[in-house]
C-alpha cells in the first residue's frame, strides 16, 4: 500500500469527485483537510441522540460530551483505495478527541461521521460547521476487493451524520 499524495489527490477531486465539494486550499501534502457539516447530534442524559443545527449557530461542547457530526464534504473512495480519517492536530491540542472509527473501505461514498469527544475537564469547546476538523488520508491498495463497500456498507451514500446501524 502506498500513500497518495497531494497532485493526486487533486487530480482525483477533479476526475471522480473524490471530495465534494472540492477546494485545493485544504490539500496538505499527503491529505485533504475536511469540516464539519451543518448538523450534529447531541447525546442526552438518557442515553439517545437529539439532532441540532450548527449551520448559523455554533454548539459548546462541554467536557465529556459525546457528539455524532459529519463532514460537509461528500466522498467517493473508489474501489483501489481504502482512506482514513484522522483529526487535525490543532484540535487534538485544543482537547477535541475522536473515537478510533476512521477508517473509510474501498468503494464508500458519502459522508463521514465523526464521533467526537471534549477531553477538556473545565472547557467548553465550539463546533461550528465549516470548521475543519480533520483530515483523510488516502492508500491505493494491492488488490481490488470482491465485495467493495458499495456491496456490504451499511452506510453507503450517507447523507450526514448517522446514528449505528448495529
Amino acid at each position: 500500500m502506498a500513500t497518495i499524495v497531494d497532485h493526486q489527490i487533486r487530480a482525483l477531486c477533479r476526475q471522480i469527485g473524490l471530495v465534494e465539494p472540492f477546494d485545493p486550499d485544504l490539500i496538505n501534502p499527503a491529505s485533504i483537510d475536511v469540516t464539519l457539516g451543518p448538523e450534529i447530534l447531541v447525546e442526552n442524559d438518557n442515553g439517545s441522540f437529539t439532532s441540532i443545527s450548527i449551520e448559523n449557530n455554533d454548539f459548546y461542547m462541554p467536557p465529556g460530551a459525546f457528539v455524532l457530526a459529519a463532514t460537509a464534504e461528500y466522498i467517493r473512495v473508489p474501489n483501489n483505495l481504502e482512506a482514513v480519517f484522522q483529526l487535525k492536530s490543532s484540535r487534538g491540542r485544543e482537547g477535541y478527541e475522536h473515537a478510533l472509527a476512521g477508517y473509510i473501505d474501498p468503494g464508500f461514498h458519502g459522508r463521514v461521521t465523526l464521533e467526537l469527544s471534549n477531553l477538556r475537564r473545565f472547557k467548553e469547546l465550539p463546533l461550528r460547521a465549516g470548521m475543519r476538523i480533520g483530515q483523510l488520508r488516502f492508500s491505493k491498495i494491492d488488490e481490488i476487493p470482491m465485495r467493495p463497500y458499495a456491496v456490504t456498507g451499511r452506510y453507503q451514500n450517507a447523507p450526514g451524520v448517522q446514528e449505528s446501524k448495529g
